[in-house]
């Protein structure tokens, strides 16, 4: 999930890069770091069992949320694995039964356990739909030109059963409902979920690093407009799809901002020099990143030349493609 960012001495890794975490990372690492299969009662009706699945790319592991009692709610099933399955049926208190399914979105961290949960339970599945919903023309168009997705792996086999769109509100029982934030930018199809002044983000919005964005799933234009989405909800508390609770939702958002604008400079500055390929940016961009390991720097920088292009301030030659030439328009 994590957006690499330059290498710098204490840096942690992912995918092969490195990003820089928040202040205080290692620590919540040693001293917040829950125990997989663990149901934990965050608040009178959230609880969160963590995926057996740490990486560099999902920190300690997938958060699974269970909203509610009696007739409950499961936010984000995560990884196919049998240890999870089991963790999330047998930790719930007696009587109660899962009643829907909600996905976040279609990456293979997060929903291919919501089939077997549903087969086992006959509760529905929720999402904003498949693997290729929501994508942009111009992320379709370079889909349909053989861009492969990258990162952490696409659910191309997902189907919700029930799809939400942007504003939809669902019950789920005891009086509670999740209000359905369309959130694309790290995934077309990610959606967030407001639980009062609580909001489940996915990997929108983590707090031990930043977000990944590789096209054709990922958009950095769609992903700012979330980020001021998000920034325009009155929230106390973001629960995110990997790591600790985000405690500060607007100063986070901020960063997150912050973060891509420093990126794009950096790539304009880069460009100063004269034309370049997305791989031959990131070589001058990334340059403690080892060789081998370039490929998803590549992807990241074009993520952001795909936006400069949309915003007529660099031109790809001959026209928009991972291996195209840019140059800065005007220079």
């Amino acid at each position: 999930m994590a957006r690499p960012a330059r290498a710098r001495k204490g840096a942690w890794t992912t995918a092969g890069l490195a990003f820089r975490p928040v202040a205080g990372f290692r620590a919540a690492m040693r001293d917040d770091r829950p125990s997989p299969g663990v149901i934990e009662t965050l608040a009178p009706d959230i609880r969160r069992v963590l995926a057996p699945n740490p990486s560099p790319m999902t920190h300690w592991g997938t958060n699974t949320y269970i909203l509610g009692h009696g007739e409950v709610t499961v936010l984000d099933p995560g990884p196919p694995s049998r240890a999870h399955l089991d963790a999330i049926l047998g930790g719930l208190a007696r009587g109660e039964r899962l009643a829907r399914i909600v996905v976040s979105h279609a990456h293979l961290d997060h929903s291919p356990l919501a089939r077997t949960l549903a087969e086992a339970t006959g509760a529905p599945v929720f999402g904003f739909g498949n693997a290729s919903a929501g994508r942009s023309a111009v992320m379709a168009d370079l889909a349909a030109r053989g861009l492969a997705s990258g990162g952490e792996g696409v659910d191309h086999d997902f189907r919700p059963d029930q799809r939400l769109g942007d504003g939809d509100r669902l019950d789920i029982g005891n009086g509670l409902a999740l209000d359905t934030i369309w959130t694309p930018g790290h995934f077309a199809g990610h959606l967030c979920f407001g639980l009062g002044d609580t909001v489940f983000t996915g990997d929108h919005v983590m707090g031990w690093a930043s977000t990944l964005i590789s096209p054709p799933d990922g958009d950095v234009a769609a992903f700012l407009a979330s980020c001021a989405k998000l920034a325009r909800r009155d929230s106390r508390l973001f629960l995110p799809g990997h790591g600790a609770p985000v405690h500060e939702p607007g100063a986070r958002l901020d960063w997150l901002v912050r973060h891509r604008a420093s990126r794009e400079a950096e790539i304009l500055t880069a460009l100063a020099a004269g034309p370049a390929t997305p791989e031959r940016l990131a070589q001058m961009i990334y340059t403690d990143t080892p060789r081998a390991l370039l490929a998803a720097a590549t992807r990241n920088v074009f993520a952001h030349l795909i936006d400069l292009a949309e915003r007529d301030i660099v031109r790809p030659r001959p026209r928009l493609a991972a291996d195209a030439v840019f140059e800065r328009i005007g220079d």
